[in-house]
């Protein structure tokens, strides 16, 4: 067990009891609408973290990266859904895991790739489990729920004795949404478009049996998933400033920030300099859209809790420059060199990302243990 003086900054920090907050909220919702869950895992790329989440020590998971699936594997997990349209230079390495005993789904959304795969099949005798992927908000890739191309591939795949296990899609544009009852509006329009894709491929003998949806936002809002399997979502477990300016969480239901501490002043400018710039927090600016511009981070005190309306508002590789929001100079707070500081995230994802391992911290705020994490391709 150590302090948080004891680390050496920036460093990553999980609030546990927070974290596992969060969790029980998800399976609360989850229980309420009454389907499964396939928890996304790209987030917090961890067993420590992803042990809490799954059903079983199997899985299931969806991951974003073909490593994510490997190093899951190798941690005994062996239902993993892949949700990004499959690209062929990554086939082979689909073979490998299937062949370590690995159910792994893939997806696509484009007869191309559909004919792709089918002439691999054909070639070499393998089998995959493949879903379409739907565009249920027109915010990014998949194929139009009642568009006549959705059963062009499904066609194509079952020609080629690939089965059609169903469908998925991601209403992103949720995260794009003003208020909590626009969520719940999106929500409802990516059930409608996933069980309608589902449906048509049904009507045609095309098997289908997985309607897969979900994202943080419209998993929680969600108030009728019928004809809905499966849910995904994952930046949950941690929520981040961008989920808060969502109103989907708290600022106090944040359970990831980055440990920094106090190395200088520029008091001609009002700024406080810490050692964690974008190395630390990425380049993530998504609350500039938003209400409230959070910068690129909230600065706390070492509790979780907001300094004087003080944000990060600049970062350069590995500095980070903190001023009052309002940009006032005279009387903007003086932070002793040395003194550490919490920063909330914009994005849970981008943050975690830059960094090795997490520090969990335990009752009274003490670092109880490290958990390991991954990154790359």
């Amino acid at each position: 067990m150590r302090t948080l003086q004891q680390l050496e900054t920036p460093a990553l920090l999980i609030d546990e009891a927070q974290m596992d907050r969060n969790i029980a909220r998800m399976r609360a919702q989850l229980r309420k609408l009454g389907v499964a869950f396939r928890p996304h895992v790209k987030t917090n790329k961890s067993i420590d973290v992803s042990r809490r989440l799954m059903d079983s020590p199997q899985g299931p998971i969806t991951v974003s990266t073909l490593l994510e699936a490997d190093y899951f594997a190798a941690q005994g997990v062996t239902d993993i859904l892949y949700a990004v349209c499959i690209a062929p230079n990554k086939l082979d390495h689909v073979a490998r895991l299937r062949a370590q005993g690995v159910k792994l789904s893939i997806i696509l959304d484009s007869l191309e790739a559909a004919r792709l795969l089918a002439e691999r099949a054909k070639a070499r005798g393998e089998r995959f489990d493949t879903l379409i992927e739907i565009d249920s908000d027109g915010h990014r890739s998949g194929v139009k729920p009642d568009d006549g191309l959705l059963l062009e591939i499904g066609r194509c795949l079952e020609r080629a004795a690939i089965p059609v296990n169903g469908v998925l899609t991601h209403a992103g544009s949720s995260y794009d949404c003003p208020s909590p009852g626009a969520i719940r509006a999106m929500a409802e329009q990516e059930r409608a478009a996933a069980v309608l894709a589902a449906q048509r491929l049904r009507a045609e003998g095309l098997g289908s049996p997985v309607v897969s949806v979900g994202s943080t936002p419209t998993a929680l809002f969600a108030e009728n998933l019928s004809g809905v399997t499966e849910l995904r979502a994952g930046v949950f477990v941690f929520f981040d400033l961008f989920m808060a300016g969502l109103n989907v969480c708290r600022l106090d239901e944040i359970a990831l920030s980055v440990l920094g501490t106090v190395i200088g002043h520029r008091p001609d400018k009002g700024w406080t300099l810490l050692d964690a710039g974008w190395m630390a927090m990425s380049r993530d600016r998504g609350t500039a859209g938003q209400a409230v511009d959070q910068g690129y981070g909230v600065v706390c005190d070492l509790q979780g809790r907001p300094l004087d309306d003080l944000v990060l508002v600049g970062v350069n590789q590995e500095h980070g420059i903190v001023a009052h929001r309002s940009g006032r100079r005279d009387g903007a707070p003086h932070l002793p060199v040395g003194t550490q500081v919490r920063i909330l995230p914009n994005h849970a994802c981008s943050t975690a990302a830059q960094f090795g391992h997490y520090e969990v911290l335990g009752a009274g705020g003490q670092v109880d243990a490290r958990w390991p994490r991954f990154g790359g391709w």
